[in-house]
């Protein structure tokens, strides 16, 4: 198994959500977060006040998956959260020794899916 972390623009979660989907990807969990990375921010405006905005709101994506979903999870994401502007984000994938079901005591892939 291995867990996939991708972080994303919040404006294509909708279409990236849609391409899981479609992959069997029906177990995701999803956080609000803000980075800063090669954009290196931008200006807002609030109240006549111009103010720079360090951080980038982005959504971090995280899920547990068999092998032999990776390749076509990272295909998705490549193809369905690409904007091909900088601040697109990143995928990360790390092996995963062993999953827990707890109502259930399941284990392994039984207990992802």
């Amino acid at each position: 198994m291995k867990k996939i972390e991708t972080i994303i623009r919040p404006s294509v979660f909708g279409s990236v959500r849609q391409a899981l989907a479609l992959e069997g990807i029906d177990g995701l969990s999803v956080t609000e977060i803000a980075g800063i990375g090669k954009q290196e921010g931008r200006v807002g405006m609030f109240r006549g006040n111009t103010y720079k905005m360090e951080f980038s709101p982005k959504l971090k994506l995280e899920m547990v998956v068999e092998d032999s979903k990776v390749e076509a999870i990272v295909e998705a994401l490549l193809e369905y959260a690409a904007t091909g502007e900088v601040g697109d984000g990143k995928i990360f994938i790390f092996p995963v020794e062993d999953a827990i079901r707890i109502r259930t005591k399941e284990r392994g892939a039984v207990a992802v899916g």
